[in-house]
């Protein structure tokens, strides 16, 4: 069941000339899914427990430590356009996705396009709109701060 679907638009052409490639693009979203402490806020430390060739892509089991919990996922790169987060259920969390996918409409206008899915949890709550809603808003904001990482890195030249 989708949760919540966003887009994010890479570079604003009214405001600024376009400052990111698509390869400067899918470059960052790697770098999130191999070192995601710089991307994720209260990550304390992600540790990769297994990499591996997966058809014409690749993936990556890993534990997120949070401190006072941890969270097992696997990340599949399918490059160059998407990025796909599975995070286990756990007596804590439902079992999730989460897509990132790279978008063109025409060249040069970039998107980043953030699907967030979720099973049932365990001791799923009754349907609250309010805490629904401030939790799109926390994910919008996280995904506009990866965005604003992965410049922050391609000015750097760490993107290629």
């Amino acid at each position: 069941m989708i949760f919540f679907e966003h887009l994010v638009q890479v570079d604003d052409p009214l405001r600024e000339p376009a400052t990111l490639t698509r390869a400067q693009l899918w470059q960052g979203l790697v770098r999130r899914a191999v070192d995601p402490t710089a991307f994720v806020l209260g990550l304390k430390s992600a540790t990769i427990r297994a990499r591996r060739r997966s058809g014409d892509g690749e993936e990556l089991d890993r534990t997120l430590d949070f401190g006072t919990f941890t969270v097992d996922d696997t990340v599949r790169l399918e490059p160059p356009h998407r990025s796909r987060t599975r995070i286990a259920a756990s007596a804590r969390f439902a079992a999730s996705t989460l897509n990132i996918t790279i978008e063109e409409p025409h060249p040069g206008a970039l998107f980043l396009r953030f699907v967030y899915e979720f099973a049932g949890a365990p001791d799923a709550a009754p349907d609250d709109p309010m805490a629904d809603e401030l939790r799109r808003q926390a994910y919008r904001s996280a995904d506009h701060d990866t965005m604003e990482q992965i410049r922050a890195l391609a000015r750097r030249g760490a993107l290629g």
